[in-house]
């Protein structure tokens, strides 16, 4: 398969899994595999930016809005939910650099869908979204980093559980990623200096990528919050048989 179609794919699967509940970085490990393709730092970050201008695009009355009052509830909330998911990632970073070898992803996939039937079955009565909440989303998102855990299903899940409301939950989700999206793209950006940059594609496959990825990742988006009053079960069916494809992959 040529390099274009390679990124190409790339960029569509970084941009739909990054919010639908199923992960990204699990699919992108898993697509380097069987593409035969070398992790690129370089690609990692124009991906990140790809996705994350993608949630500006969709949410930028609701960025705006935060920019403008710093010290809103919501604003509070966002903060509450990054300082758990940092301190976890920090803590657990050598484990999670040894994972992206995808020995571990069908455990990670099966336990996505685990955790997005017990989102579903075990929701508590609906309550005002809280502090709390957000901290609970945040811890949840702090163990999200291992490839194969879905970031958005596993938050999305846990503010369930906690009581709120799923389009609510959604929408939190989505907006609590921004800090840790820009936290990840700053320490790749770090460790691509200190390797030396390496750009290893053609430009146009580049832009490809990059582009296909950002609007993949609005029609994520805007599908995951039509949808968030649905079933993510559904998802599940389709995690259990990725968990059991990946077994005979690499």
């Amino acid at each position: 398969m040529s390099i274009f179609l390679v990124l190409f794919f790339m960029g569509l699967v970084q941009g739909l899994t990054e919010f639908l509940p199923v992960s990204s970085s699990g699919h992108l490990v898993l697509l380097s595999n069987i593409f035969g393709v070398e992790e690129s730092l370089f690609l990692s970050i124009l991906l990140h930016v790809a996705t994350l201008l993608s949630i500006c695009v969709v949410f930028y009355k609701d960025i705006f809005a935060l920019i403008r009052h710093p010290f809103s509830q919501k604003s509070i909330m966002i903060v509450t939910a990054t300082i758990p998911t940092a301190v976890i990632a920090l803590i657990l970073m050598p484990l999670i650099k040894s994972s992206f070898g995808g020995t571990f992803l069908p455990v990670a996939f099966l336990f996505t869908a685990i955790i997005l039937v017990v989102g579903e079955l075990f929701q508590v009565k609906k309550r005002e979204f809280s502090i709390k909440t957000a901290f609970i989303m945040g811890v949840m998102q702090g163990f999200a980093v291992f490839p194969g855990i879905s970031r958005s299903g596993a938050t999305i899940s846990a503010g369930l559980m906690a009581g709120a409301d799923k389009k609510e939950c959604a929408k939190f989700s989505f907006l609590m990623s921004i800090p840790i999206i820009i936290l990840s793209m700053f320490l790749e950006v770090y460790e691509a200096i200190s390797g030396g940059i390496s750009i290893d594609y053609p430009l146009s496959a580049i832009i490809i990528s990059f582009l296909t990825a950002f609007v993949s990742g609005i029609f994520a988006i805007k599908f995951m919050m039509k949808f968030a009053s649905g079933k993510y079960w559904w998802f599940s069916i389709y995690l259990i048989l990725l968990s059991l494809a990946t077994f005979f992959v690499g």
